[in-house]
């Protein structure tokens, strides 16, 4: 999970409500449903001491939230009176009702398994002539533009004379001319969007014309899709596909998404679990446990925040300043805390605060995405890291896995 979006909850300091709604609900009484829970939300942050100006803020927001199965819910982020943040979610939160903090930090912990976590997938809709392009997400589709090839000579002909066989040879330079004009469109689209995934639907002689072309690091990411055409002559472009045919397309776009997403966590447990064993001089390339967690992220030595959700050490106190960069294991650590008056949060939601700010990638690890040869428990505790450099000795209570769990070998 890329953190980028949670940007403007850097820009602003607390204290923060943080309310997560479901808004999947389409029945007849549905509005005024809608209207209870929001009030009720309203509720409970005025009962944990919210003011009155940001109480009101996120009511006004979650009633005027779109509704719907499409809708699964949202998180709403706010302080000082406004709402700073909204959140679209692939799932709505458990038991039906609001989630709802007000605390010195934004609850983000949730995001982990609530919000958006597969990678974003182009996908290229290809002919003899050019493709269309869309970047597609969990919950929509929109347009990456296309491209236009040489549109003559593109068809065949059935004779066999020497003009007509010398017209056939036109026809394959055109269609391999506009293969490598796709191709070089694509990578430069993946790059542009950031696209993680690349789908190639169309028929099979032109996927696997524009397939070749790609440069290797490309291919390794890229599926062709036994479904979806491109629309030629249509306005829409591919949604001028058959109903059957997109809904197949989908599933396999859908399948690509989460089996290239089970991949890059089955590496990073792979390497999680290679790093944690020291090498001879005695550094590690891997932490765990919350005392080296936090004092990795102080060092913005996280490359990889890897997170089982129900790890206990999700729950874990630390203590925190106003800026990223300030957090600690305990409240007298106050060389790590800045002037400020340090306040209680959860380390799940310090630690990634602290990825949001460093740009570091976030996984969420399920008991389906471990490997074969990998403990199922890892990270100890659910939260470890890989670091951006080696950690050379464990923090005070860690031993030389860096945390207050000690390395299995």
């Amino acid at each position: 999970m890329d953190l980028g979006f949670l940007g403007p909850l850097l820009e602003r300091q607390g204290p923060w409500a943080s309310v997560y709604f479901d808004t999947t609900t389409a029945s007849e009484d549905a509005a005024a449903r809608q209207r209870l829970g929001a009030k009720s939300a309203r509720e409970q942050l005025k009962d944990e001491g919210a003011d009155e100006a940001t109480c009101d803020a996120v009511r006004q927001r979650l009633v005027s939230l779109p509704r719907g199965s499409e809708h699964p819910g949202r998180a709403v982020f706010a302080t000082d009176g406004e709402v700073v943040l909204d959140v679209e979610l692939t799932q709505p939160p458990p038991g039906g009702g609001p989630l709802v903090a007000w605390q010195a930090l934004p609850r983000t912990g949730p995001l982990l398994e609530l919000a958006e976590s597969d990678p974003p997938c182009l996908v290229a809709y290809i002919d003899r002539q050019g493709a269309d392009f869309e970047l597609t997400g969990a919950l929509r589709s929109t347009s990456a533009g296309g491209v236009e090839g040489a549109d003559w000579p593109l068809h065949r002909t059935p004779t066999g004379d020497w003009s007509e066989r010398h017209f056939q040879t036109a026809v394959e330079n055109t269609w391999e001319q506009n293969a490598a004009e796709i191709a070089e469109e694509l990578r430069e689209r993946w790059e542009k969007y950031g696209a993680e995934v690349v789908v190639l639907a169309g028929d099979a002689r032109e996927r696997n014309s524009v397939y070749g072309r790609l440069p290797s690091d490309l291919r390794e990411r890229t599926v062709q899709a036994e479904h979806g055409v491109r629309a030629d002559s249509d306005a829409e472009g591919p949604a001028a596909n058959t109903s059957r045919g997109r809904r197949l397309l989908a599933e396999e776009v859908a399948e690509a998404r989460a089996e290239y997403a089970r991949q890059r966590v089955a590496e990073a447990l792979e390497r999680f679990q290679a790093g944690r064993a020291p090498h001879e001089d005695g550094r590690v390339d891997a932490a765990e446990g919350v005392p080296a967690l936090v004092e990795a992220a102080r060092e913005h030595r996280i490359g990889v925040l890897l997170a089982r959700p129900e790890g206990s050490d999700l729950r874990q106190e630390v203590w925190v300043g106003d800026e990223p960069g300030q957090v600690a294991a305990r409240r007298t650590e106050s060389q790590y805390l800045g002037e400020t008056e340090p306040s209680s949060a959860r380390a799940d939601d310090a630690l990634l605060r602290s990825a949001a700010a460093t740009g570091a990638e976030v996984l969420c690890v399920h008991g389906s995405d471990v490997p074969e040869g990998v403990p199922p428990e890892l990270p100890d505790g659910g939260l470890g890291a890989l670091l951006r450099w080696p950690y050379e000795g464990a923090p005070e209570g860690g031993g030389a896995g860096g945390g207050q769990h000690a390395t299995r070998q």
